[in-house]
């Protein structure tokens, strides 16, 4: 039997990861299915690559995946999501005169007490700040916003944010056109190896375990032919288990460095995947735990209180009005039936709930399953909220600006 044609579009970014090793190591082809991987340079071309047909699913920002179902800027498109490839990775990288104000540099630090000397200075009456995202729908843009409100300054009002590009978010920084950047590895290190960027947060400081890139695939496409689905998530699933192995952290490292893939240096990315960050040019590079969570604890289960919390700051951002039946229809893009249907013949443990209180877990938790024993860990916010999807109304109304 000859193996199935599939094509993934995806962004030179770390968490672009278990597509890649799917193909790379195997797991693909032993799933029977012949995988290509699309190189794009924006999520924009990502996205139209998918809803035009020109890639069968995608390794997608998980709002866009909401916003392009909800027909946000563009006709509706129902798209899925059975399959979330990777929790937090991402940062906020500032200039280095503007870190050096707000944090000690070179080191992690409370994310709140960095976020109210940067209110310090938006108030101070200098310039504007802009901070570049890599998209209007992201959850670049969503924890950023969530942490700059959380700290006393209007992201509409008090600062600009604009759209970059992950590959040229460095470029963007070292030319003065932004003064903060929030992206993905390995572009924060890129901006601190060239010595124009100092991190000063990472967004699982912001909210650890907060949903970031999705394996997304038109409705249509995935319903088509569910068997073949199936083995994707089972071959997306095993190249999640190798990616969490210390042993193969060096293999995993070159292969993404790859010039068809990240197209840089292993290093850098070595250091992203083992959870070595370096904050500044000339510190050593310091243990960030959990800063990428790409395996365990469910981290692949597409929980659909994620999808809600991202729909909630879609409306506190003003980006869409809140009303039930959009609100319906952006939880359903996350399918944990599809996800349970394909990995229930691994004896994976799956979650019993599809929804949970995110932010509520402030320890490890033992929690339900249809089969197998799961633990989950710590989920918090950095400002102790916590997101209920039953009480969207409460929670809006609880979120005064500034």
């Amino acid at each position: 039997m000859s193996n199935t044609p599939f094509r993934i579009g995806f962004l030179p970014l770390v968490d672009a990861a278990l597509p890649i090793l799917a193909r790379e190591l195997g797991f693909a082809e032993e799933e029977r299915i012949d995988l290509t991987l699309v190189r794009d340079m924006s999520w924009a071309t990502v996205n139209d690559r998918l809803l035009y047909g020109h890639s069968d699913a995608a390794h997608l920002l998980a709002p866009l995946a909401i916003a392009t179902t909800l027909g946000l800027g563009r006709p509706a498109t129902p798209i899925s999501v059975p399959f979330v490839l990777g929790l937090n990775g991402n940062a906020i990288t500032l200039r280095p005169d503007l870190a050096e104000q707000v944090t000690i540099v070179g080191q992690p630090g409370d994310v709140a007490g960095i976020g109210a000397k940067l209110a310090a200075v938006v108030r101070s009456g200098g310039k504007r700040l802009r901070f570049g995202v890599v998209h209007r729908y992201s959850s670049h843009d969503y924890m950023l916003r969530y942490w700059l409100v959380g700290c006393g300054i209007d992201p509409d009002c008090d600062v600009e944010i604009v759209t970059v590009a992950p590959p040229f978010a460095a470029d963007a920084l070292a030319s003065g056109e932004v003064d903060g950047i929030c992206v993905g590895e390995p572009w924060n290190s890129v901006a601190v190896d060239r010595g124009v960027g100092v991190i000063v947060a990472v967004t699982s400081q912001i909210w650890l375990r907060g949903v970031e890139k999705v394996l997304a695939m038109r409705t249509a496409r995935m319903d088509e032919d569910a068997d073949l689905t199936h083995r994707l998530i089972r071959a997306l699933y095993r190249a999640g288990i190798a990616f969490v192995d210390p042993t193969r952290l060096d293999e995993i490292a070159d292969i993404l460095a790859r010039p068809e893939y990240l197209d840089g240096s292993a290093a850098l990315i070595r250091r992203a995947i083992s959870d070595q960050i370096l904050f500044a040019h000339g510190h050593p590079a310091i243990h960030v735990p959990d800063f990428m969570f790409q395996h365990r604890e469910a981290a692949n289960f597409p929980w659909v209180s994620q999808a809600a919390w991202l729909y909630a700051q879609m409306c506190l951002a003003g980006h869409t009005d809140a009303n039930d039946a959009d609100y319906r229809a952006a939880q359903h893009v996350f399918r944990p039936d599809i996800y349970r249907a394909a990995l229930r013949p691994l004896g994976v443990p799956l979650p019993g709930a599809s929804s949970k209180l995110e932010g509520g877990i402030a320890d490890s938790l033992g929690v339900g399953t249809t089969q197998g024993r799961l633990i989950l860990g710590a989920d918090r916010f950095f400002d102790a909220r916590s997101f209920d999807p039953d009480a969207l109304e409460a929670y809006l109304l609880g979120s005064n600006r500034p």
